[in-house]
């Protein structure tokens, strides 16, 4: 089981059930709902510079979980990424996912929670 989150730039303010299901859309591909945006790519550079992809770890450190928290490869697009944790690193990494979006002026989506948030 992972904890998951999306990110996409907020053309417009969704509510937390609107987020949702866009946040669905996404995983079953359509990407029809969000935009291209280069924050999405600079919110990207800087997230795998502190935690690369779990196919980019070298498999010596596939287990280092302080370097690689992510359960799977990211589902990303020009608008949007969905990156799903390890439930053992939630917190550090809902944390770090709020203050990279705020910074980047992304919208985050949290589906445990079913709640949006906004820059």
């Amino acid at each position: 089981m992972s904890c998951d989150h999306s990110v996409w730039f907020p053309d417009k303010r969704l509510s937390h059930q609107e987020a949702g299901a866009l946040h669905n859309a996404l995983c079953e591909g359509d990407t029809s709902g969000v935009q291209p945006h280069p924050a999405v790519d600079a919110f990207y550079a800087e997230l795998v510079a502190l935690h690369p992809e779990i196919d980019d770890v070298p498999e010596d450190q596939i287990d280092n979980l302080d370097l690689c928290p992510w359960s799977c490869a990211f589902d990303r697009s020009d608008g949007h990424i969905i990156m799903c944790c390890v439930w053992s690193r939630a917190d550090h990494v809902s944390d770090l996912l709020q203050s990279l979006a705020r910074k980047h002026g992304l919208a985050l989506y949290d589906p445990q929670a079913a709640r949006v948030h906004y820059p």
